[in-house]
């Protein structure tokens, strides 16, 4: 290939997309959904407030008081006191600190082992994606929650431990969509056209792969981090998640175990299931207005 030509082809690879445009568009398309503003403005509601928790709460998250056990919402404790007096907002707002940050890493974790062997997989094939699907395979046979169980009674029920085994666990069902959508693009021209002018593999893959998968990666985090709290719930709900007195929303809806505490002390269950629940559903609403948005077929 002359010079002249690999300067073309270089010329035609770079031309300018208008992200400016684009960015506005999708802005203005995400706008337009009731669904996702209300869970954006909920996420950053909570966000914050998980963050600012120790300047904007007058307790501490282990501050006993032997004067207010059990007691209902009220002026001076808003969504009322645990079993043993412990400021229930002031919990909750702690434990979303522990929740949503096991969700965010556990996704990271996921995501970045679910990329990383989707791409390589879905672009080189042959031998390569044989043996990662494979591997795959044998991982998704496997009942996640019991992988799961096994390693947290190993290691320990630490935060750490849960968010490391969550994203660990996870990852396949990632490398699987991102590789179908890597298979459909490494065929398109642009990529014939980068091959043609000799840019190595990992090149591709890291300037031109990565980038289209992008979108699919980002939704797929948004639903993700509401999974992970979820699950995170559930491994609570078995004793083996978050370990009290360290709060978390799991941990703090399990509390609530027997009918006496769910029928006459309420507030110990309603407000962390309400937390949680609105949380999911809005990452949800989120995620779903994302891959409507990002997804040109999807648009209506």
């Amino acid at each position: 290939m002359s010079e002249q030509d690999r300067a073309s082809l270089d010329e035609a690879l770079a031309v300018p997309i208008e992200k400016s445009s684009l960015a506005a568009l999708n802005t203005r398309l995400f706008l337009q959904n009731p669904g996702a503003v209300g869970g954006l403005a909920f996420m950053l509601l909570i966000t914050f407030a998980v963050i600012l928790a120790p300047w904007i709460m007058p307790y501490e998250p282990q501050e006993i008081d032997l004067q207010a056990i059990r007691k209902p919402p009220s002026a001076s404790h808003l969504f009322g006191t645990d079993l043993t007096g412990r400021d229930m907002l002031t919990r909750i707002l702690y434990g979303g600190r522990v929740s949503l940050l096991i969700g965010l890493l556990a996704v990271l974790i996921r995501t970045a082992i679910g990329l990383l062997l989707g791409a390589i997989s879905g672009y080189f094939g042959g031998a390569v994606d044989f043996v990662i699907q494979r591997v795959v395979d044998i991982m998704m046979v496997f009942p996640t929650i019991f992988l799961l169980l096994i390693l947290v009674a190993a290691f320990g029920p630490t935060p750490l431990t849960l968010l490391i085994a969550l994203g660990l666990l996870s990852w396949p069902f990632d490398a699987r969509i991102f590789r179908g959508q890597i298979l459909s693009i490494r065929e398109l021209d642009y990529i014939l056209a980068a091959r043609a002018i000799g840019t190595k593999n990992w090149g591709i893959i890291r300037q031109h792969i990565v980038p289209n998968v992008m979108p699919l990666v980002l939704v797929n985090m948004t639903l993700g981090i509401g999974e992970t709290i979820i699950a995170e719930a559930g491994i609570s709900f078995l004793g083996l998640g978050v370990q009290p007195p360290t709060p978390s929303w799991g941990n703090m809806v399990t509390a609530a175990n027997n009918l006496t505490l769910i029928q006459r002390f309420w507030w110990l269950w309603i407000p962390p299931g309400v937390v949680l629940v609105s949380t999911v559903v809005a990452l949800n609403l989120i995620g779903d207005a994302l891959r409507d948005i990002l997804d040109p077929r999807r648009r209506g």
